[in-house]
């Protein structure tokens, strides 16, 4: 069961932020913006390519926080809000590597829709921080 489903007792038993079903695809497609960053001209190092990957790896970054802040459920749903962006903002550096070339369509597609699902899950927690919180 993910943690978009709203029954705690029947969710997975979650005792770190890694065992979060959100954190794991939040880094797998970090990690699968990275790849296709490679690919990005040189010109593009200091701006696209860096803004795209902080962006990605901050969504996990911000989850693996507000996990660690969830006894104080305002600053983990902040946190959670803050991984929300980054996601969000992800998706329009992907926007922009397609429109300037640099990826095709068909590869930026599915990461775009990734960050659609990781989105939603963020959402749900934090529509229902009780969920979460300690």
């Amino acid at each position: 069961m993910s943690e978009g489903e709203h029954n705690p007792r029947r969710r997975k038993v979650v005792r770190r932020h890694t065992d979060l079903e959100v954190f794991e695809r939040a880094f797998a497609a970090a990690m699968r913006v990275f790849a296709v960053s490679k690919t990005f001209p040189a010109a593009e190092r200091f701006a696209l390519t860096d803004q795209v990957r902080r962006a990605s790896r901050s969504v996990a970054a911000n989850l693996a926080e507000g996990w660690r802040k969830r006894r104080y459920p305002a600053a983990f749903v902040a946190k959670l809000g803050d991984a929300e962006g980054e996601a969000a903002e992800t998706q329009v550096w992907l926007q922009f590597a397609v429109s300037c070339g640099y990826l095709a369509p068909e590869t930026a597609r599915p990461l775009y829709s990734e960050y659609d699902e990781i989105i939603g899950m963020l959402v749900r927690m934090i529509t229902r921080p009780e969920d979460w919180t300690l």
